[in-house]
């Protein structure tokens, strides 16, 4: 995967300003020089080492010869092991661990949270999951084809190990200086979750329409659904949008996956009324200090077809929070 982490950047960044910063001091320590006076002569440019070019080039080309049928003899090797397959484009995998026959399979554009290892042929890491601490999210877009086309075979729950060829990863250019010229990978991937926009929407929209016919449960006409859990005093007040109000809260996803909760941290919240997800707005003016609502939030009320970058929350997600109204600041 292109996202793999390459260290160096942030030390370089940081001795190009320590060297400007020097080389400035120095400036500003010289004597003024007469008007008009041309102090500074403009540095020639490095001289090209056509020797040394030639050598690199020839290096690298070497390198690449030998990874590339190292690669081969890797790859040929390993295609005869009991449990590998071998697709069209010579992309190897092992199923490692299968998911539920219902779970989704991934398509182009989709949201997806999953675990994985990327190792070169030898076994050494070069990026993980697990190194981050997190499973991964991200769109599944048209990048590397071995890791693409291996992910869109998988279903949710599903565990593959897979074996790209060079010309299905990074190709004849590598990735230095970790991934040379011409080099076979191996990821392990588990697919956790598939968030694709098009099937939250889908069932957004029946779980709402189910919803909305329960007993207790009112549609506003922006399509906020809310239930009176617990009514505060009568005569409480109601915010409005310019209001900051406290709140203990918790937001679930309709599959009961709970995203937030100030309950577990403990501690209310506190926020602008007008500054948060169009359905919190809507339904926090509905409350009186006091009431206890449950409330049913639509996808274009919520976090829309973006979701929430990294997660928890996928494209067009309807969402669904108990919320008690604790005090109008």
């Amino acid at each position: 995967m292109r996202g793999m982490r390459i260290f160096g950047a942030s030390l370089l960044a940081l001795a190009v300003a320590a060297c400007n910063s020097s080389e400035q001091a120095e400036a500003e320590e010289q004597p003024e020089s007469p008007e008009g006076a041309n102090t500074v002569e403009a540095e020639a440019p490095p001289a090209s080492n056509p020797e040394a070019e030639a050598k690199a080039a020839a290096d690298f080309e070497k390198l690449a010869t030998e990874n590339a049928a190292a690669s081969a003899a890797f790859l040929e090797e390993n295609a005869a092991r009991e449990g590998v397959a071998t697709a069209d484009d010579g992309l190897q995998y092992m199923v490692l661990e299968e998911g539920a026959a219902e779970g989704v399979k991934p398509a182009l554009g989709d949201l997806i949270d999953i675990e994985y290892v990327g190792t070169s042929r030898d076994g050494v890491e070069f990026d993980s999951s697990g190194g981050r601490g997190a499973a991964a999210r991200f769109p599944l877009t048209d990048q590397l084809p071995g890791w693409t086309k291996g992910i869109m075979m998988m279903r949710e729950g599903d565990r593959y190990r897979f074996f790209a060829p060079s010309e299905l990863a990074y190709g004849k250019d590598g990735a230095p200086p970790v991934i040379g010229p011409n080099e076979a990978v191996i990821y392990e991937v588990e697919l956790l979750k598939v968030h694709s926009a098009e099937k939250n929407l889908e069932a957004a929209n029946k779980f709402l329409e189910e919803n909305g016919k329960k007993e207790g449960v009112t549609t506003t006409e922006s399509g906020l659904q809310y239930e009176v859990l617990t009514e505060g005093p009568a005569d409480g007040e109601n915010p409005t949008a310019a209001d900051v109000v406290r709140v203990h809260y918790q937001g679930t996803l309709i599959n009961g996956t709970e995203f937030d909760s100030s309950y577990s941290r403990g501690q209310p919240a506190e926020f602008p009324l007008g500054q948060v997800i169009a359905g919190w707005t809507e339904g926090v003016q509905l409350m009186k200090v006091g009431d206890k609502f449950r409330f049913f939030v639509p996808p274009d009320l919520g976090y829309k077809e973006t979701g929430t970058p990294g997660g928890p929350i996928g494209p067009n997600e309807a969402l669904i929070f108990e919320v008690e109204l604790l005090e109008i600041k």
